[in-house]
């Protein structure tokens, strides 16, 4: 029987429509996420992986015993290292059906068959020029591709199946986990950490290769909500309040240099990224983001303060103002521990390539698995342009993050030699 290579796996798991929703009350978000869950849990079965457990919040986990032999200084040295992905994809851009095209990048833009106004820009790109004459897989253009993060679910598959077949790569025990809701910022509020078992673990949900992460975003979210006096237009003078202006008033005076779109690296921004508005009533949600955790502080400063200058120009609206914490950064929990960053680092230059720190503008279930006592970076694999019709991913970049965590479970090994 034809064994499943990385691409295979890639091409099944990304057909299966996963997005999740942010309003939805459920867990996870959607009905649809257990499709996938519940085809990978067949899966690690049929492959011989004895313990394998799906629990009612949508937590896949499963554990490779370690190969260490007793004699070897390491034994019973090597913590449980856990690897984890998410299986739904965000709900920014349409979720399926998924068409995947593989082709061999020639240069220049990709027009997508699906739709011919949605074009991978290479100017917007960089990563595709060096990926002329590789293979990259797309969507069609009616959707996204799913690549966040099913290529890091294909990546773990991968690896567990490499280590199932090949008794040579010696490891500890290995944990793994694939979450649902992690679009949502839900992916790890039921998580159970004791029945995961890991002591140190990695998320495989980055982007370009050779690309690591130990540190993201503070987030906090923002809700404004403005109640108006709805009335018929022709009687509304001295009467009407429209929520609407309201609303739109306390977006104008955001502050521009804090925009997503005018920011980089380090920088932080505030964004509005729902506006649901009618005359009697004005929603507008935002995310607030700050490496440094104190500057969401001076976020919320900043928006009571137009808050106040607003309410002074509609004082027959009345303006509510909620923040609440989404996650914190997660560089001091990773850096406790210099073991997990110095054998991830060693594990990229393994698989050839020269390694990177980069902060994420935005975050992963490691920010609150951090958070929770569980230290975890990041892995990148070989993705671009998530939550968007644009998506790609390198099969290059998949294969080298495939070899990083391939590397990176005997290194732990040698450490613990020492």
């Amino acid at each position: 029987m034809k064994k499943d290579t990385l691409l295979d796996r890639f091409l099944r798991y990304v057909k299966i429509d996963t997005q999740s929703k942010e309003d939805s009350t459920a867990f996870p978000s959607t009905p649809k996420q257990w499709d996938l869950l519940r085809l990978l849990e067949s899966e690690l079965k049929g492959m011989g992986v004895k313990d394998v457990r799906l629990d009612k919040y949508g937590y896949l986990m499963a554990g490779l015993p370690s190969n260490i032999p007793a004699s070897d200084k390491a034994h019973g040295k090597v913590p449980a290292v856990g690897l984890l992905a998410h299986v739904d994809t965000s709900e920014a851009a349409p979720g399926g059906p998924v068409k995947p095209q593989v082709l061999t990048y020639q240069g220049g833009d990709i027009i997508l068959p699906g739709d011919a106004s949605v074009v991978i820009k290479a100017s917007e790109s960089p990563e595709l020029s060096r990926n002329k004459g590789k293979t990259i897989i797309t969507s069609d253009g009616t959707t996204l591709l799913g690549a966040d993060d099913k290529a890091g679910v294909a990546v773990i598959m991968q690896a567990v199946q490499t280590l199932l077949e090949d008794p040579s790569i010696l490891h500890g025990d290995v944990k793994i986990c694939f979450t649902p809701d992690e679009e949502v910022g839900r992916g790890t509020e039921n998580i159970d950490l004791k029945a995961f078992g890991a002591q140190v673990a990695y998320t495989v949900d980055g982007e370009k290769p050779g690309e690591l992460n130990k540190e993201t975003f503070s987030a906090d979210a923002a809700l404004l909500t403005v109640q108006g006096r709805d009335i018929h237009p022709g009687q509304a003078k001295d009467v009407m309040v429209n929520s609407v202006r309201a609303a739109a008033e306390f977006i104008s005076r955001l502050p521009k240099h804090m925009r997503p779109e005018t920011t980089e690296g380090y920088q932080p921004f505030i964004h509005p990224y729902v506006f649901e508005a009618g005359i009697s009533k004005a929603t507008v949600k935002m995310i607030l983001r700050d490496f440094k955790t104190e500057g969401l502080e001076e976020q919320a400063r900043i928006l009571k303060r137009i808050q106040d200058e607003v309410q002074a120009l509609y004082p027959g609206a009345r303006m509510e103002l909620k923040i609440s914490e989404s996650y914190r950064n997660m560089r001091e929990g990773v850096e406790r521990d210099p073991r997990m960053i110095d054998t991830l680092w060693e594990a990229v230059q393994r698989a050839g390539l020269d390694p990177v720190w980069e902060p994420i503008r935005g975050g992963t279930d490691g920010s609150r698995l951090t958070a929770m006592g569980l230290p975890t970076p990041n892995i990148f694999t070989g993705g671009a342009n998530f939550h968007s019709r644009t998506e790609w991913v390198s099969m290059d970049g998949m294969q080298k993050s495939l070899e990083t965590v391939l590397h990176l479970l005997p290194i732990w090994v040698e450490k613990c030699r020492k």
